[in-house]
């Protein structure tokens, strides 16, 4: 029987300023990792523990998807997220949506209902809402160090984008993202996050990946779909595998992380940015996290 395993990450970035700011995304990160551990012990989906582990990320305001994301250049939040499964493919995403309280849920509806993969704005929005999806008021998503960061006049890349990915009992992949962009954007900007191959990708042949970093760069390498091919073409390790995809996001300009599951279960976290929240747990071993460099 396939030993279960869950990925998470909170974000590639900068070392977080104080120990008591990088202990607090530590925290996240392992409350992330024990929410879809939790799935996968009792039997369930490896699409079923992604949702879980960054729906419980979405809510912790430490980091930049949900609750706590980054706004844009009028205040405003405009979240994207998407999720995958390796079994059939079938994935379901959405981009520049407000007032959900956790838009991987709104990704996840979009999947289970098959008739698209992306939706977009106030359709996604209220495609949420008859969906089931909880709502909120985009102000509950705000916090006062986003609006303080914004007013000081802070821009461009935001750490805190949330992933996870995670291998079921059944040998079965999956892979969610979560984020609320970059400070000060502009409205209608579309990271990696919620595209299928740059952000997020799963097949049960070869690897589950969640990405994050500098998204534009990221969207052009097609960051997680060259992992998935070197894996699943060249024949490289997980290791291997991701090491390249983060050179190939250096050569264009960009620097960020990825955390990743191979189908064999394998697992690995590697960021070419100065640090990356993750945490992990394989089978009935420990919770690890880190949230400083490598």
């Amino acid at each position: 029987m396939p030993e279960v395993a869950i990925v998470v990450h909170g974000g590639a970035g900068r070392v977080p300023g104080t120990a008591e700011r990088a202990g607090r995304m530590r925290a996240g990160a392992a409350a992330g990792v024990e929410a879809g551990h939790a799935v996968l012990a009792a039997g369930g989906s490896a699409l079923d523990a992604v949702e879980a582990a960054v729906a419980t990320l979405e809510d912790d305001p430490e980091f930049n998807a949900g609750r706590g994301a980054a706004l844009t250049e009028d205040g405003g939040v405009e979240l994207d997220a998407a999720v995958m499964e390796g079994t059939d493919r079938r994935a379901g995403s959405v981009a520049c949506v407000g007032g959900v309280r956790n838009p991987v849920r709104a990704a996840r509806a979009v999947l289970q209902d098959a008739r698209h993969v992306l939706l977009v704005g106030e359709a996604a929005r209220s495609f949420a809402a008859d969906a089931g999806v909880e709502l909120c008021e985009d102000e509950w998503l705000v916090t006062a160090s986003q609006r303080e960061a914004l007013a000081a006049g802070a821009s461009g890349w935001a750490e805190g984008t949330v992933g996870a990915v995670a291998r079921d009992l059944e040998g079965r992949l999956a892979a969610a993202t979560s984020t609320g962009g970059t400070m000060g954007q502009r409205r209608g900007r579309v990271g990696d996050s919620p595209l299928i191959g740059a952000g997020t990708w799963a097949d049960d042949r070869s690897v589950a990946i969640s990405c994050t970093g500098d998204g534009e760069a990221i969207i052009r390498v097609a960051m997680a779909h060259e992992v998935d091919a070197l894996v699943r073409h060249a024949g490289h390790s997980l290791e291997q595998a991701g090491a390249q995809a983060l050179a190939a996001l250096e050569r264009v300009g960009g620097h960020g992380g990825l955390i990743a599951v191979s189908a064999t279960g394998e697992v690995t976290a590697r960021f070419s940015s100065p640090s990356m929240t993750r945490g992990w747990r394989v089978g009935e071993g420990p919770v690890h996290t880190e949230a400083g460099g490598a």
